[in-house]
């Protein structure tokens, strides 16, 4: 059996096909004292796999009042990824983080990302 070098024999090997996700900081650019107004930045792309999305999360997200919409793998990045950032998907889609997993035993080195659907009231023009 073929492994790579430095690489430990019970370690099984990810692939990421599923498509590029981008991940957004989101940064308030007003001025103290005004409505916030809330930008995204890149902190950059990951690629991903799409993951199924367990009925034991799903339900717990509900008893947590969070709509769990998906679940993605993809390989650590070398910046850190919290819950107050958003995933964009290549179909446009943003996503809120609501949890992030190490996965143990993978080769490269990933994380499970599970993502929820953002809800915002739509902003009236006068």
């Amino acid at each position: 059996m073929w492994t790579a070098p430095h690489r430990k024999k019970a370690q099984v090997t990810q692939g990421f096909n599923s498509g590029m996700v981008h991940i957004y900081q989101i940064e308030d650019r007003a001025e103290p004292g005004y409505q916030p107004q809330p930008q995204p930045i890149e902190k950059g792309k990951l690629p991903y796999e799409e993951q199924r999305l367990g009925i034991q999360r799903y339900y717990s997200g509900k008893q947590n009042q969070i709509e769990i919409k998906r679940v993605i793998r993809t390989p650590v990045p070398p910046y850190p990824i919290t819950n107050q950032d958003q995933a964009t998907t290549e179909d446009g889609q943003v996503y809120g983080i609501a949890m992030i997993q190490i996965v143990p035993n993978s080769y490269p080195p990933a994380m499970d990302m599970t993502l929820s659907s953002i809800k915002q009231k739509c902003g009236r023009t006068v």
